[in-house]
């Protein structure tokens, strides 16, 4: 939702006696990745996290070569790693509310990183939120889900209540995004990341079947640090006419206005145990 020591020089003193450092670098290299395929899949997901985490913080994202990484990772996880199944009672229907409730089930959270897992059953939905200074990897694990996401525009100016059509429920203050994905997916798929800038830092989860989501946040939310989430209601472009500001008219549907709003009433997220198999941190 660990501070890491520094690597250890894999060569160790034989430059010094001219002795062959490739012998020893090929005999590490195997031991690891015996070490590897002796993991159990979520242990290697925090062992890989933990390292390409290491040295980041909030805005600075990984290196091209950790993302792909970590998202090979990912892309391997299936629900049973987690010891998940859609028979769980996290992904039931529920007649008690209107909006049903999301199942969060926590794996690890240090300064770092977080790691942890959505359970939506048909119809859940985590309302539009943001991701400040992170860099975020979503893997669905399994069911159909749609996202819709934003990254906003910049140096667009900030709407000041000048509405196409007041009203007194539209609060000034909204700001233009771009919308950057708006379609369903159904896994297995390729795991998403987003970034603090970019990739869709505002995203909504809409689950069409239930559906589970393994998230890694790199860094975790930080109310301390300024890291809080913040929700956001989204409104069509048309909706507000600010001055200085057009997009064409066939562009129009990739732009949104988005308000900043307190937690939503009804959006109902418990915590449960994770039960799946042990993570050991290190």
């Amino acid at each position: 939702m660990g501070i890491e020591t520094t690597t250890p020089n894999r060569k160790g003193n034989k430059e010094i006696y001219g002795l062959p450092v490739e012998t020893n670098s090929h005999s590490k290299t195997r031991k690891c990745r015996r070490r590897h395929r002796k993991m159990s899949p979520v242990q290697r997901l925090y062992q890989t996290c933990k390292d390409v985490f290491s040295y980041c913080g909030a805005g600075i994202v990984p290196s091209p070569e950790d993302i792909q990484r970590l998202r090979s990772v990912l892309d391997t996880m299936k629900p049973a790693d987690v010891g998940l199944t859609p028979e769980l009672p996290y992904f039931r229907m529920t007649v008690a509310r209107r909006t049903p409730a999301i199942t969060y089930l926590h794996l690890h959270e240090c300064e770092k990183f977080s790691m942890g897992i959505f359970c939506l059953p048909p119809s859940g939905v985590l309302p539009l939120h943001n991701h400040p200074g992170m860099t975020v990897f979503s893997k669905l694990l399994f069911g159909t889900m749609h996202i819709k996401s934003y990254d906003w525009v910049a140096d667009a100016p900030e709407d000041k209540s000048t509405s196409a059509n007041p009203s007194p429920a539209t609060p000034p203050g909204v700001r233009l995004a771009k919308v950057k994905v708006d379609a369903d997916f159904t896994a297995p798929c390729d795991t998403s990341i987003l970034y603090p800038a970019d990739g869709g830092n505002m995203h909504c989860f809409t689950a069409v079947t239930a559906c589970a989501v393994l998230d890694v946040l790199g860094p975790p939310y930080s109310d301390p640090d300024g890291r809080h989430c913040q929700y956001y209601l989204d409104f069509p472009f048309s909706h507000f006419s600010v001055d200085g500001l057009s997009v064409a008219e066939e562009e129009k549907e990739g732009y949104a206005w988005l308000q900043e709003i307190e937690k939503p009433g009804d959006l109902a997220v418990d915590g449960a145990m994770y039960r799946g198999p042990k993570i050991v941190e290190n």
